[in-house]
């Protein structure tokens, strides 16, 4: 029987998977280019990230141009430049002359609402008040407003405009405090010409120059913060030295968006927060010390002028009470590379910063949350239109009740609830969120003035009527909680 031959095994041609291994080859130079690579870019974030900036020049407490300190922090400064743009929609031009040589300035609200000049008749704002612009225009737009150039103002007005602090040092002789008095009572012309003041608010009045670390700067805070904090049993508070790192975030900013008046022959600038941070603690507080800004041309009035009393608003609202700051919702937190900085690019977040300020804590739609704000502005618009009829029509009849011999006692009357009634709304007028910052707590005070105007009308007629019987809300909130809400 023939053998029947064993058959070899068909092996794989070899041809057929030569490219497997340089495959697996390229494969693995890619894999591990990609782990060497991200291990790479993990060492070079930590090291961005320990060292947020690198020092190219040395700063220092005389250090004012900001644009210095902007060669060691290129993308704060650069954010903070942007607080010179402006809307087209926003501007105003006009021709620049030797006396204004500003070829644009803001919307007048004086135009926009004429009842503000029958308000303020007798004192400058009636003849020039504008909407208020960004960081950068902070100075220019005080040395050329008309209520400089037309009247006498003190020094102390330079307070909040201008870079203070080497001119307050220089004009101490090295005492800050005493450098302090002589800026408050040195006229304003004067001060305008002296070369340390012609930066506007700048990064030397809110941070130290060797950390960075954020401080105050400006005594009347310290003075005022230091007298509201004992009206709540806290003594000797220093912001400098007691304030946690959140609470600074809102302080650096009431440094200068606040309540004031300048107090004696001195003209020092004072907060008037002895009593507590709600407008009934400042009138309060005016009444006892017998303070007036001016007398009303048209009636006859004592009346006080409030400025711009953000920080006191928003403390008596909502995002006081979460430990929101004013950085928070105006300064947000953005990333650049590995660093987290603060925009400084001071703006409204209404105004394309919605996602970064708002919406770290609201769970909405950028549409949804402006909406939400138009909803309160409209409701703070017709409170206010309302309120502001009424003393508007108080003013009227006192004017009128003066021609036609109504008796001193119910003049004086009247002039009362007008003095209550016009600094409640200039109050919220002057703040500068349209009812945002604390909602409630303006519609109440709006309320308070229609109530005061009419009153007032009531009082001309020989009727005056008992007071209410509501009884004044605490502060709820004055500062910031130590640890943000986010």
């Amino acid at each position: 029987m023939a053998e029947t031959p064993q058959e070899k095994p068909v092996r794989p041609s070899r041809k057929k998977w030569w490219w497997i291994i340089p495959l697996v080859a390229v494969g693995g130079a890619l894999v591990t280019f990609g782990i060497v690579s991200l291990l790479l870019n993990i060492a070079e974030k930590k090291q961005e990230a320990s060292h947020p900036y690198f020092q190219v020049v040395e700063l220092t407490d005389t250090t004012v141009d900001p644009a210095v300190w902007g060669q060691n922090f290129p993308i704060q400064y650069e954010a903070f430049t942007k607080t010179a743009q402006m809307p087209d929609d926003e501007k105003v031009a006009r021709t620049p002359t030797a006396e204004d040589p500003r070829e644009f300035t803001a919307l007048s609200k004086l135009e926009a609402d004429p009842r503000l000049v029958t308000m303020w008749q007798g004192y400058a704002f009636s003849v020039d008040y504008r909407e208020p612009r960004g960081h950068a225009y902070t100075l220019i737009d005080q040395l050329y407003t008309r209520r400089m150039l037309e009247f006498k103002q003190p020094g102390a007005c330079i307070n909040c405009h201008a870079s203070t602090v080497v001119l307050m040092n220089n004009l101490g002789n090295g005492d800050t405090m005493a450098g302090w008095a002589t800026m408050n009572k040195t006229p304003y012309k004067e001060l305008a010409t002296n070369p340390d003041a012609q930066h506007p608010v700048a990064c030397i009045d809110c941070h130290e120059p060797q950390t960075m670390k954020l401080r105050v700067t400006r005594p009347a805070f310290i003075e005022g913060i230091k007298e509201y904090k004992a009206s709540v049993g806290v003594a000797d508070f220093d912001p400098n030295k007691d304030a946690s790192p959140n609470e600074m975030r809102t302080y650096v900013c009431a440094q200068c968006h606040v309540e004031y008046y300048f107090k004696g022959e001195e003209k020092t600038l004072t907060f008037p927060w002895e009593k507590g941070l709600t407008v009934d603690d400042a009138l309060a507080y005016y009444d006892e010390v017998g303070w007036s800004d001016f007398t009303h041309k048209l009636t006859g009035a004592n009346v006080v002028k409030a400025q711009h009393p953000d920080f006191e608003t928003w403390s008596n609202g909502v995002h006081a009470r979460a430990g929101v700051t004013c950085a928070d919702c105006h300064m947000p937190y953005k990333r650049v590379g590995a660093s987290k900085v603060s925009d400084h690019w001071v703006r409204s977040p209404m105004k394309d910063n919605v996602n970064a300020s708002c919406l770290t804590c609201h769970h909405e739609t950028e549409a949804e949350m402006k909406e939400r704000v138009q909803v309160i502005h409209d409701r703070y618009d017709h409170a206010k239109n309302i309120s502001f009829d009424a003393l508007d029509q108080l003013i009227t009849d006192i004017e009128a009740a003066q021609k036609n011999g109504v008796a001193t006692d119910l003049l004086d009357s009247a002039r009362t609830h007008q003095r209550k009634a016009q600094f409640f709304l200039d109050y919220v007028v002057s703040e500068n969120s349209r009812g945002f910052h604390a909602p409630a707590y303006t519609i109440r005070i709006l309320n308070d003035v229609t109530d005061e105007s009419r009153r007032g009308q009531l009082a001309l007629l020989g009727h005056e009527m008992p007071a209410s019987s509501t009884s004044t809300p605490a502060t709820p909130s004055a500062t910031p909680s130590a640890t943000p809400s986010r």
